[in-house]
């Protein structure tokens, strides 16, 4: 029995009433359990040094990692919902944009492009919400998932910001987090691009 199987079936086992099991099942409770990295994300303020910044990373791409293993579960089992439809990319985003806003006051990260970024998510969380109310599907493309994945990686390195394994983590974290900018822009402006010519074929 694999790892994933027993904590399944020990999840299962949980006295929770069956007209609350759809919503409160393995995933969505896993998806739950990362947004408890938020607290600890709040360490950032008080600017730590080397050892504390690691370990705030380790905990942050394990919050991360967990990303893929509930949506592993939901899909294997079939037991996809509504709530973790809804959780799993709010779950993504309140992580990622806490990180970077509790980085700028100790400056590890321009404001400015956190602000970019954030914007850019408003808005397009705004077109999908526009396009689904006139029945529209704007699907993510793979630009929008390549940013998000630099995303990820850039504010790894950000909060690493000291030397680690021989390279500048901050340098590094800032050159991707340029990359992810550019794919910021590009992507808003592809869903941009997709939700007009919609909206243009459906009228």
């Amino acid at each position: 029995m694999g790892m994933i199987d027993l904590l399944k079936r020990s999840f299962d086992k949980l006295p929770i009433p069956a007209n609350k099991r759809e919503a409160f099942n393995f995933p969505n409770a896993v998806t739950m359990l990362r947004l408890g990295i938020i607290p600890v994300l709040f360490l950032l303020l008080f600017s730590p040094g080397p050892t504390e910044s690691l370990v705030i990373t380790i905990l942050f791409i394990v919050a991360a990692l967990t990303d893929i293993l509930d949506g592993h579960i939901a899909r294997k089992y079939q037991i996809e919902t509504v709530m973790g439809k809804f959780l799993d990319p709010v779950a993504d985003k309140l992580i990622l944009n806490t990180a970077m806003i509790l980085m700028i006051p100790i400056g590890r990260i321009p404001a400015w492009i956190v602000a970019v970024i954030i914007m850019r998510d408003f808005i397009v969380d705004a077109i999908r919400s526009i396009a689904s109310s006139e029945g529209l599907i704007i699907q993510a493309s793979l630009i929008a998932k390549q940013k998000t994945l630099c995303q990820f990686f850039a504010v790894s390195a950000l909060m690493i910001h000291y030397p680690f394994l021989g390279a500048d983590a901050h340098v590094v974290g800032m050159i991707i987090l340029y990359v992810a900018l550019v794919l910021t822009l590009v992507s808003g402006a592809d869903y941009l691009i997709k939700f007009y010519s919609a909206i243009v074929k459906k009228s």
